[in-house]
């Protein structure tokens, strides 16, 4: 385990079941893990074949029912495939809602959503168990202070880069990430619009090897103190970036 490199993403939920039987029949998905607290339940998701260090979909339902707001500033998470267009008419299938076929994307991705609209994009890639997870997206309004944020506080380094004409995205991994680890992919807009982070997307987690030892070094780096180990039973805690996305510390 390479201490920093991206452990999972939360999602949340309306319906666990039905989003339980869309990522098991769609995803092939498997559950990995389980916690139930007296008010939510946290279900781990993956691939049966995920390597050891892939990063784990985490889907979050509270018990009172509550509905969500996507918001604007995450965009989605990726699945590896080794066809995209096989993949997507595959799903298509099954039943998958289509967001953006492959024509619509040059054919070198597109996209579905599951049923609570988070939105899925099919990436092609050698390396990977097929479907899991490539890369979460998030939008950011300071593509400086961002991506200096994760260099500075988690150590992460540039790996790609794409230019359009409206916007940018930027891919960061920690520089010992194995191949199979989730990247981070950073989406900035050229025309300086704010974002709204809604509540449907919960987070992102970190590797630590000791917890209470990579919190300190993430508060030596200037990283903001949100819910500190004690306040979570030293079991985890929780940073936030410069444009709010949390991030979760967990040991593994």
């Amino acid at each position: 385990m390479q201490e920093g490199t991206l452990d999972h993403v939360m999602l949340r939920v309306e319906d666990l079941d039905a989003s339980l039987e869309w990522y098991t029949t769609h995803l092939g998905y498997e559950e990995k893990g389980r916690w139930e607290a007296d008010t939510f339940t946290n279900v781990f998701l993956g691939p049966p074949d995920v390597a050891e260090a892939g990063a784990l979909l985490e889907l979050t339902y509270n018990h009172d029912g509550r509905s969500y707001d996507m918001g604007d500033g995450w965009g989605h998470i990726a699945v590896r495939v080794q066809d995209v267009a096989d993949a997507y008419e595959t799903l298509m299938e099954e039943g998958v809602t289509d967001y953006r076929d492959p024509e619509s994307c040059g054919g070198s991705y597109a996209f579905v959503t599951d049923p609570d609209g988070h939105e899925i994009e099919l990436v092609e890639r050698a390396v990977g168990a097929r479907w899991s997870l490539d890369h979460t997206m998030v939008r950011v309004e300071d593509l400086e202070t961002a991506v200096g944020y994760y260099v500075r506080a988690l150590g992460y380094q540039e790996t790609g880069r794409w230019e359009a004409d409206t916007f940018a995205n930027f891919f960061l991994d920690h520089p010992e990430a194995a191949p199979e680890t989730m990247s981070l992919e950073v989406t900035y807009n050229y025309d300086g619009r704010s974002y709204e982070l809604g509540d449907a997307w919960g987070h992102i987690a970190v590797r630590a090897e000791d917890l209470e030892a990579y919190w300190a070094t993430l508060m030596d780096r200037e990283s903001t103190d949100y819910r500190d180990p004690e306040s979570c039973g030293f079991n985890y805690a929780f940073t936030k970036d410069p444009d709010g996305h949390e991030i979760e510390v967990v040991e593994r």
